[in-house]
């Protein structure tokens, strides 16, 4: 039986899988009804974002499996290169 990133993976092409990731940042902030998240990942200069209902653990220094995606965000006229996560847990 194969693992929810792996059938992920299979479904989508364009997505990436990083195991072991350490997280050096985490930053959630409320919008509306959602929780807008910002993890910053050692060794890249590209924030990891994604939202969720309810508040997010902090995982500032901790281990992480992310799935995730590249997409451009539009910030104030500029474009900027971010990773949206699609899938996020404690290693």
């Amino acid at each position: 039986m194969a693992s929810d990133p792996d059938k992920l993976l299979k479904k989508h092409p364009g997505l990436t899988h990083s195991e072991h990731q350490k997280v050096t940042s985490h930053v959630q902030r409320e919008k509306d009804e959602w929780f807008l998240n910002t993890v910053m990942i050692k060794g890249y200069t590209v924030p990891f974002k994604f939202k969720r209902k309810k508040a997010y653990k902090p995982l500032t220094g901790a281990s992480v499996n992310i799935t995730y995606y590249p997409e451009v965000e539009t910030v104030a006229g500029f474009k900027i290169e971010i990773m949206h996560v699609v899938r996020i847990k404690k290693s």
